[in-house]
């Protein structure tokens, strides 16, 4: 579930600032976040117009384009590490790792490592040191 936002966030990134118009060889951002320029219904003309347009790029400029995709993203990943993910994530997160810990610290880092087998062993052991250190994990972020 998460690994599927985050694949179509990147796409809403790539999308909305791939396809900008240049202005005298600088992207000009339009109103909003690029969230939020794509989100609803679009009109099919437009975005036709803007892949036509970004087709016309020359390669070094589809490239320059890309890499202020990335930088956005890399950004945006950022952020979210850092808090910006939502009360709600979160609050879905601390209830699945009451529940089951180490899969709780698995969805919060997005991989298997070291902190998940460790909360794994804990767990195995007994219930509460591996609660205990999932939410440490969880929390010990922000």
């Amino acid at each position: 579930m998460k690994r599927n936002c985050t694949i179509a966030l990147c796409l809403s990134f790539i999308f909305a600032f791939a396809l900008q118009p240049l202005h005298a060889g600088i992207m000009v951002p339009k109103e909003g976040t690029p969230a939020e320029n794509i989100a609803g219904p679009a009109d099919p003309n437009a975005v036709k117009a803007a892949v036509n347009e970004f087709k016309n790029l020359s390669r070094k400029e589809k490239k320059e384009r890309f890499k202020e995709v990335k930088k956005e993203l890399k950004a945006y990943k950022q952020a979210k590490h850092n808090g910006g993910g939502g009360d709600i994530n979160t609050l879905l997160l601390v209830i699945i790792t009451i529940l089951i810990p180490p899969l709780g610290v698995f969805l919060h880092e997005g991989e298997i490592n070291g902190k998940f087998w460790l909360d794994l062993l804990l767990t195995l052991l007994f219930y509460l040191p591996g609660l205990i250190y999932a939410l440490i994990v969880i929390f010990g972020n922000n």
